[in-house]
């Protein structure tokens, strides 16, 4: 093709219409592509429950039973099931699924998901037994701060029915009712929080009745999200005795998982095992941020040859376990570590020149993979692990390049909604075991923000359709709190974990709350005008967009000077501002500048906290100021992104300084080592660094735009959009730019080209509708 010259910030002249692979999606189940929507035929099964007194001081967990005869040869078998607690089921003495911790978490007091399971193959011919063990899980288990049990309930339950299609045409249901069978086993005791005790000298005895409790109020819906299921196993790296002496073993990945162990011993041997993220800086094992977390697995050996160990109805957060109990050393081949979350499939690739911004991606996707079990926890080891409604929507648009998590979030998202108080206010957590507390600017806005990120991100309307009456009430709860249009009511967490000065100098970057919490209530209600547009509602986009105004005005009488500077004079109050669009646009590139004046202060650090950090480098890149925001991402000391990867993160952490220079810890009260929340500079590396970005919903337009900066001289990336599979790599050598790139079919291309002005471009087709460029 003819060369040509192209000026900054002109697309080449072509509109490319590319071929790529077609995109399958894997079925959610993990077991057939009937699992997603299949709904049972008809609910015949009644709830039922242990029909003895319960040990309710131990709560050991519940077992159920049902023999069964198959009359003839099965030609489909569909198991329907889901509890009150977690569950696993077994028939003829094999598991049930691929699954873990079932039926997962919703609101369980207004719905609780069932999974279908096609079980065709473990039926056979003649007798057969089902088996069903629930343990107490986030219904009734040990939550969040000091403990808290009983939230959802105090009794467990167990409700399935089995569909049975012979080949002669004829149906059978066995379903859940008064003649099972219940009863106590070796899992004496588990705790989502705490762990779990299995005892292998107690054999199985389920012979005493049960009881029918048609109680629930709630419904019961099919399961629409993904299960937990097992992937990466890792062994240890290090077995190593500590200075006080403890037996630790080192698996070198902070994971959120469990343990399997084999072992050897003599009958009442018990083994346990306690999990923690670090080690202190004398190399003692060190579990004081875990908090109430007992964290531990105990283990009493029958004492008959080699014994196999791993918890059923709990998860750990550990890169380290403690092992006490061993007649001898810990054999490293007798630990397996294996992680546990959601069987999303992986969406996005990333790497480039830098070794260190590899390893944040890493640590980015291992934050994801630990706190997406079945909600987005804000993390996974002590005494907490709630869906923080405030982390999971900066995170949303990362996390969605690094893994499919279109139906992750739409069925969270149904929570969101039900949990909602009546006057709009959306609650701190979801599920909801906070007893209503809700309203906190940043948080609320989940409702708005992950709705309309996953419709950009999947071009799917049906999420909007699905919350956009939540979306308004949460606007209509800001309007309701404001005087004037200012939001200047309520209780806010602010622009969490921002900046604060070791040396109490005065140089502390605090944003005013109410100050934050206008620019989300424009953010959210700009979200919702754009979500009205798509849904074809001409009235609200009037009445919103006509408030918008009003917001926006508000926010410059109260908070701006005539000079263009912002009151808190920090930099997430440029940020947020210039994010949301709150300043004219003749004001907006001095307040950029104020900004990076205010990071220059910093010595070319950052001092956002949870609301202004996502927002930072996409600002500055907006604004001109990408040789900035490189900057930023490559500082490797306090604070910033890198800074903890020096000091051996395997995870994003929850503080900028998690482990201070000096080797102490910030404070035991919260200090999580696994936290994704300031993991969302992932979107900015894929948009900015790999140039990847949506030009419309769903990617049917893909823009290639590579900023080029902090001295890299290549990067490959790659994400699968719902068109398919969207390729680019980039590399700068002998003074040339070389871009590949690869587009999906069903995709257009817009390409931009870094600093090409003056520059002689070539155009090279190459097969597969691969697109070579050069300059």
């Amino acid at each position: 093709m003819r060369s040509s010259l192209i000026k900054p910030g002109v697309l080449l002249a072509a509109i490319f219409m590319l071929v790529s692979n077609a995109f399958a999606q894997k079925d959610q189940s993990g077991a057939d592509p009937a699992f997603l929507h299949n709904l049972a035929t008809e609910w015949q099964a009644h709830w039922i429950q242990i029909g003895y007194p319960e040990d309710s001081l131990n709560h050991p967990s519940q077992y159920f039973s049902k023999q069964f005869n198959s009359l003839g040869k099965v030609k489909q078998a569909r198991l329907f099931i889901t509890s009150r607690g977690l569950y696993e089921a077994q028939i003829n003495g094999k598991r049930v699924g691929n699954a873990y911790l079932t039926p997962g978490w919703t609101s369980y007091n207004k719905r609780i998901a069932y999974q279908a399971w096609d079980v065709t193959d473990l039926v056979k011919k003649g007798d057969n037994i089902l088996q069903v063990t629930l343990g107490d899980g986030w219904y009734r288990g040990a939550l969040a701060f000091e403990n808290r049990r009983n939230y959802f309930g105090t009794k467990l339950s167990l409700i399935c029915q089995l569909e049975l299609t012979y080949t002669n045409g004829h149906k059978e249901i066995i379903s859940s009712d008064d003649s099972w069978k219940s009863g106590e086993g070796p899992i004496r005791q588990s705790s989502i929080n705490n762990g779990e005790t299995i005892d292998h000298n107690r054999l199985l005895q389920v012979d005493k009745p049960v009881k029918i409790v048609d109680d629930y109020a709630g419904k019961l819906v099919p399961t629409e999200s993904y299960p937990a299921t097992k992937h990466e196993v890792f062994k240890p790296i290090n077995v190593m005795t500590t200075p006080k002496g403890e037996k630790v073993l080192d698996f070198g990945q902070n994971l959120v998982g469990w343990v399997m162990l084999k072992v050897k011993g003599k009958q009442g041997d018990t083994i346990t095992i306690q999990h923690a993220e670090v080690l202190d800086k004398a190399g003692n094992f060190y579990i004081a941020n875990l908090r109430g977390a007992q964290a531990t697995s105990t283990y009493i050996l029958k004492g008959q040859g080699e014994e196999f160990f791993e918890p059923h109805f709990t998860y750990f957060g550990f890169r380290y376990i403690q092992i006490k109990g061993l007649r001898a050393d810990p054999d490293p081949e007798d630990f397996t570590a294996v992680a546990v979350y959601a069987d999303m499939q992986p969406s996005g690739t990333f790497e480039c020149s830098n070794p260190m911004l590899n390893k944040l991606q890493h640590n980015i996707q291992w934050g994801q993979k630990g706190n997406f079990l079945y909600v987005p926890t804000d993390c996974p080891q002590r005494d907490e692990r709630l869906g923080w409604t405030g982390d999971a929507q900066v995170f949303a648009r990362t996390a969605a390049y690094n893994f499919d998590v279109q139906y992750f979030f739409k069925q969270w998202m149904v929570d969101v909604a039900l949990d909602q108080r009546k006057d709009g206010a959306v609650t701190f957590v979801v599920p909801d075991i906070l007893d209503g507390a809700a309203g906190s600017a940043g948080w609320g806005d989940v409702s708005t923000v992950v709705p309309w990120t996953m419709y950009q991100v999947y071009g799917d309307k049906e999420i909007l359709q699905q919350q956009y009456e939540s979306m308004k009430k949460w606007v209509g709860f800001m309007t309701q709190n404001s005087t004037n249009d200012l939001w200047n009511k309520g209780d806010h967490f602010g622009d969490w974990l921002s900046y604060h000065s070791p040396t109490d100098d005065g140089s502390d970057a605090i944003t005013d709350k109410y100050e934050i919490a206008q620019c989300f209530y424009a953010y959210s209600t700009q979200l919702v005008i754009n979500a009205a547009r798509v849904l074809g509602k001409t009235e609200d986009v009037n009445y919103y967009s006509a408030l918008l105004n009003r917001i926006k005005d508000a926010y410059r009488k109260e908070y701006t000077t005539y000079s263009g500077r912002i009151l808190s004079n920090t930099q997430s109050s440029y940020v947020l501002a210039l994010q949301f669009d709150m300043l004219l646009e003749k004001d907006r590139p001095t307040a950029a500048s104020y900004l990076v004046s205010k990071i220059r202060a910093y010595d070319h650090h950052l001092t956002t906290g949870f609301l202004g950090t996502p927002y930072l480098c996409h600002v500055l890149s907006r604004f001109g100021h990408t040789k900035e925001a490189y900057r930023l991402l490559l500082q490797d000391t306090y604070p910033s992104w890198l800074y903890p990867i020096k000091m051996g993160a395997t995870t994003i952490w929850e503080r900028w300084d998690g482990i201070k220079p000096d080797g102490s810890f910030q404070t035991t009260a919260m200090n999580s080592f696994n936290h994704y929340a300031y993991g969302a500079i992932g979107d900015w590396m894929y948009q900015h660094i790999a140039g990847i970005q949506a030009g419309s919903p769903g990617y049917q337009q893909v823009i290639i735009r590579p900023d080029l900066g902090g001295g890299l001289t290549w990067c490959k990336a790659s994400y699968i959009c719902p068109q398919g599979k969207i390729i680019v790599s980039w590399k700068i050598a002998d003074g040339k730019f070389t871009l590949d790139a690869t587009i999906p079919k069903g995709s257009t291309a817009v390409v931009y080209l870094p600093n090409a002005e003056g520059k002689n471009i070539q155009q090279k087709n190459i097969p597969a509708g691969n697109y070579h460029f050069s300059n």
